[in-house]
């Protein structure tokens, strides 16, 4: 048996109070440098007039370029992402005088910048002191000898400038405007620290889960130039402030770098996970505490990829991820404390979620110690997302050196699981490969793959030799989610992904599923208070304004949320349902307003709710335990029987001993029709496992009528639910006149007839009809259909014999697949009985039922095909029968004309 223990640490540099600091958070002298002129004229002996505030960003300052675009009209630039108010790439000169106190004389002075945006160059009183590039993690420098007592000048420079090809567009989130901004200053902590020549450099924890014990890897730094005999001594102590273990060794430390290792036994040892996310502090102290003091705080755990499933502790573990692509719409950075990161993992845990990744970008310190301390599980890449693997040699040296820099700042955590290259990654595989053999065989305590997903021919549908586990959207035997089904296939609530991954290998987790748009929100535009202006979202609420829409704006906003969360439930219960899958990673749980404005989250840019769908709700169907049911259809006759197969997904810690499934059907108006209880029985950690079958007989339901079915765990918390519709077997006549002819409809309506009007809709102008709303987005892939969805009034008449929801839902799926959405911009103002939602690109009035006076007569008009094949379309049917009853009624009271050239312009 293959068991890979992959163990982490969590890496809290806790200066003692020997080890003293000198903060460099204040104000601060500028210069741009647009032109490349500051090195050549020695600005570093310079005096700047223009001062900023630092941490901080030049536009956070309102310093840089004003940006030209204007909200006045839609158009690709203004609806591409979010955009800067001021904006500055090139270099720029900071400066600030600083006081070294007179105890720091002889002492290792490092300066810090915890995240920079590209490169940095310092000097000390006109002498240079180095360079560093870096998107991932600090910038440091020894200054020792330059930083002497009394007072110096610090310079540096810094250009966000891209410096290699690593990105596609621009768009990896590690370097981007579409997301985060190019930033140019320093965020987070600023700072000058002083110890003793031999210090601890660095400390390095490997538990070791299965020997019960952990292993300290302590640095040492010794620039005093001699040797020296010095006691280390180590302790353990847990979160409850108990010491478990204590060691102090003699040891000797030449001048430079040396390491110790020291094996820690922790027997009774509290594991890490996500249930139970116990921390530890060791601290490594030389001498008699001396400025020679480093704590860290780990975890003990062992990740392994056995029999390819992922396992946290011998446990199997399912992923429950979403993606976070530097998404922080305010200061256009990541934050940098604490608390800014407590809103992202709180909301995410409370939506049901334990993963987050992190797309092309690693994250700074504050977010792993937020993550340790809450029990999520993260997956890092490196900042790259290209087609060029492995092709520029300074490009390679430039990611090597990013993944060292992973390895010594954030390599540790315990919620750092996982390590990919980069996303969608193309070019040299051999390349990639050796890149992460390297890395497995330099630090075991992650798993690791080569790329998440691949769009390169022979790559991306099934693991690379070295991948410890497997990212993607479809392997060589089919797809992994929903966008390669959804819209094709009828829908069915039985079918997994078993056979897609039969053979798989390693643990497959299934890459960006959703991707479905939500109709921007114009509430949404008040909380831009921040560097970013949402010329997006205004200029589409100025189109709305224009064309007559924006009443309209918050219904769109529900109906397409609504419709796209019902997706998204469907996408996250079919992977739970595939008995050996490991988990899926959303696009998006919040949006992306990036890449053409990808409003595809059910929460907002803020982490904040859109009021589509309650945490509550959500984790009921994206939990640790999840009740399923697998069904055929959703729509039913009554002379059929409902059945329905339960299983329970159980990702707690623990089997569910002796739990009795519970199901019941209600109505819509909650009165139980059927129900009752399964087998109880032991559900074991893991997902695919039957609880029994239960069925309902329709034969008693003589109307229309949309059902729930519930499946719950008796005296648990753990409950979910599904809809489905029952339609009569066959319907009686209602009288109405139906046509298929224009021509027919026309002399009919002359006579003063009503008309059910049904064009063949090949001879319809307008937009295929498609079930699943925009794709991502309708900027960046513009080429699809591109609608989100209908819009109706449930409790208009014409809806009386067919019930529905205000948004689409999965009976109305071979309606729309079956249709031609008309394009009404050229009628009078009218409220169609069906209205559908076009994109935000385009916001054109778009309709699949009107309603109307035309000459003497009453007309529906519907570009749904309500003619084909009855006998075997059930809702096709009962729609029809619904519109008819509809017109030969007294409510039927169209309030708009139209005339003969009007209907004709609707036709090819």
């Amino acid at each position: 048996m293959r068991l890979k223990l992959i163990t982490a640490a969590l890496l809290l540099f806790v200066m003692s109070a020997s080890a003293q600091t000198i903060s460099l958070a204040g104000r601060w002298q500028y210069k741009l440098d647009p032109q490349d002129a500051g090195i050549q004229q020695e600005w570093f002996r310079q005096d700047f007039t223009n001062s900023i505030s630092l941490p901080g960003t030049l536009d956070d300052a309102g310093v840089g370029t004003p940006t030209s675009l204007t909200d006045d009209a839609i158009n690709k630039e203004v609806l591409l992402m979010l955009t800067r108010k001021h904006a500055y790439i090139g270099a720029a000169w900071y400066s600030k005088e600083i006081q070294i106190p007179a105890g720091w004389k002889g002492k290792h002075i490092e300066l810090l910048l915890e995240r920079v945006i590209w490169d940095t160059r310092i000097w000390v009183d006109g002498q240079e002191a180095g360079m560093r590039e870096s998107l991932i993690a600090p910038h440091r420098y020894t200054l020792s000898q330059l930083l002497t007592p009394g007072k110096h000048k610090l310079v540096v420079r810094i250009d966000n400038r891209k410096r290699y090809d690593m990105s596609t567009r621009n768009m990896a989130h590690a370097w981007t405007n579409g997301t985060q901004i190019i930033w140019n200053g320093v965020i987070g902590r600023m700072q000058l620290t002083a110890r003793d020549p031999l210090h601890v450099a660095q400390l390095q924890v490997y538990p070791d889960v299965e020997n019960s014990s952990a292993k300290a890897v302590v640095s040492l730094e010794n620039t005093s130039g001699n040797a020296r005999n010095i006691r280390l001594k180590v302790r353990v102590a847990g979160s409850d402030k108990k010491e478990v273990f204590s060691k102090e060794i003699s040891v000797n430390a030449p001048a430079g770098s040396s390491t110790q290792e020291i094996d820690i036994p922790l027997q009774n040892a509290k594991l890490w996970d996500e249930f139970h996310p116990f921390l530890y502090t060791l601290t490594a102290t030389l001498a008699d505490g001396a400025a020679g003091t480093r704590s860290t705080t780990f975890g003990m755990r062992a990740l392994s990829n056995d029999n390819g499933m992922l396992q946290v502790n011998g446990r199997r573990i399912f992923l429950r991820g979403t993606l976070e692509c530097n998404i922080f719409p305010l200061k256009g950075y990541p934050p940098m404390q604490h608390e800014g990161w407590i809103k992202v993992f709180s909301a995410a845990k409370a939506y049901g979620l334990n993963h987050l990744r992190f797309h092309s970008w690693c994250p700074p310190e504050a977010a792993f110690a937020v993550a340790d301390s809450m029990g999520f599980y993260l997956q890092v890449e490196l900042p790259f997302w290209n087609k060029n693997a492995g092709k520029p040699a300074p490009m390679n040296a430039w990611l090597e050196a990013e993944a060292q820099q992973i390895i010594q700042e954030y390599g540790n955590h315990p919620s750092f699981c996982f390590w990919s290259m980069g996303n969608e990654l193309e070019g040299d595989f051999g390349w990639l490969s050796g890149m992460v053999t390297h890395l497995k065989k330099q630090d075991p305590r992650h798993l690791y793959t080569t790329t998440t997903f691949s769009f390169q021919k022979d790559h991306g549908r099934w693991p690379e030799p070295v991948d410890d586990f497997f990212i993607t959207q479809y392997t060589t035997q089919g797809w992994v989610r929903g966008q390669g089904i959804f819209n094709t296939i009828a829908p069915d609530f039985v079918t997994d992904y078993t056979k897609a991954i039969d053979g798989m290998p390693v643990p497959i987790i299934t890459h960006e599923i959703g991707q479905y748009s939500v109709y921007p929100n114009m509430d949404e535009i008040k909380k831009y208070t921040g560097v970013l202006d949402p010329l997006n979202l205004k200029a589409i609420r100025k189109d709305l304004e224009r064309k007559g829409l924006l009443p309209l704006a918050k219904q769109y906003l529900l109906a397409s949320g609504k419709f796209a969360a019902n997706l998204y439930k469907e996408e996250i219960e079919r992977a739970l349902k595939t008995k050996g899958m490991s988990g899926f990673q959303l696009l998006d749980l919040h949006d992306f307003p990036g890449q053409g404005t990808a409003l595809i989250g059910i929460l907002d840019a803020f982490w904040d709710s859109k009021g589509l769908v309650t945490a509550a709700q959500h984790r009921s169907y994206c939990g640790p335990v999840v009740p399923l049911i697998r069904f055929d259809k959703a729509t039913y006759t009554n002379k059929e029987t409902f059945t329905a197969a339960a299983e329970v997904a159980n990702f707690s810690n623990a089997a569910l001993r002796n739990s009795t499934p519970v199901w019941s059907i209600r109505n819509q108006a909650g009165k139980q029709l059927a129900g009752g209880e399964l087998q109880p029985q032991d559900i074991a950690t893991g997902n695919g496992q039957t609880l029994g079958t239960f069925s309902f007989d329709l034969k008693d339901i003589k109307a229309a009528t949309e059902l729930t079915v519930t499946l719950s765990l008796k005296g648990t918390g753990h409950q979910n639910r599904w809809n489905i519709w029952v339609y009569p077997e066959t319907v009686a006549a209602t009288g109405a006149t139906f046509t298929r002819s224009l021509d027919e409809a026309l002399q009919l309506l002359e006579r003063g007839k009503t008309v059910l009007l049904n064009p063949d809709t090949a001879t319809l102008k307008g937009v295929e009809g498609r079930f699943a709303p925009v794709f991502w987005s309708p900027v960046h892939f513009p080429d699809q259909p591109g609608t989100m969805g209908i819009l109706c009034d449930p409790k208009h008449p014409a809806f009386r014999h067919f019930p529905t929801a205000f948004y689409s839902n999965w009976q109305w799926w071979d309606l729309i697949t079956s249709s031609k959405t008309m394009i009404i911009d050229s009628l009078p103002k009218m409220t169609p009985v069906v209205r559908v939602i076009d994109n935000f690109f385009k916001n054109r009035k778009m309709a699949n039922v009107i309603e109307a006076k035309v000459g003497k007569g009453k007309l529906i008009l519907t570009s749904i095909d309500l003619a084909r094949d009855l006998e075997k379309r059930p809702a096709a049917r009962q729609l029809r029968y619904s519109l008819e009853k509809y017109i030969t009624g007294k409510d039927f009271r169209p309030a708009v004309s139209l005339t003969e050239a009007q209907l004709r312009q609707l036709l090819k």
